[in-house]
């Protein structure tokens, strides 16, 4: 059976935030080997995400992100205890 359009876009959307947590990865390997502790790092990173959302979407659209983030940080998604099937 062929995958509908939708199916597609939803495995490129998949794919490229595979992409983009190996590159978040890779600076937080490389972060941490220079000395820079793990929250000044998080820090850092949160910083820069809120900046580039606030300006591409709004402050009231990453506002909606962060409660988004939110909700799914308090079900569980983030755990490290997490287990993926």
């Amino acid at each position: 059976m062929k995958p509908d359009a939708n199916e597609i876009d939803d495995m490129i959307v998949r794919e490229k935030m595979q992409a983009a947590l190996e590159y978040q990865n890779e600076a937080w390997a490389d972060g941490v080997a220079d000395g820079i502790e793990p929250e000044i790092i998080a820090d850092a990173a949160l910083a820069l995400a809120m900046r580039e959302t606030v300006r591409m979407i709004g402050e009231e659209g990453a506002e909606a992100m962060l409660e988004s983030l939110r909700e799914r940080m308090l079900a569980g998604e983030f755990s490290p205890e997490r287990i993926l099937q």
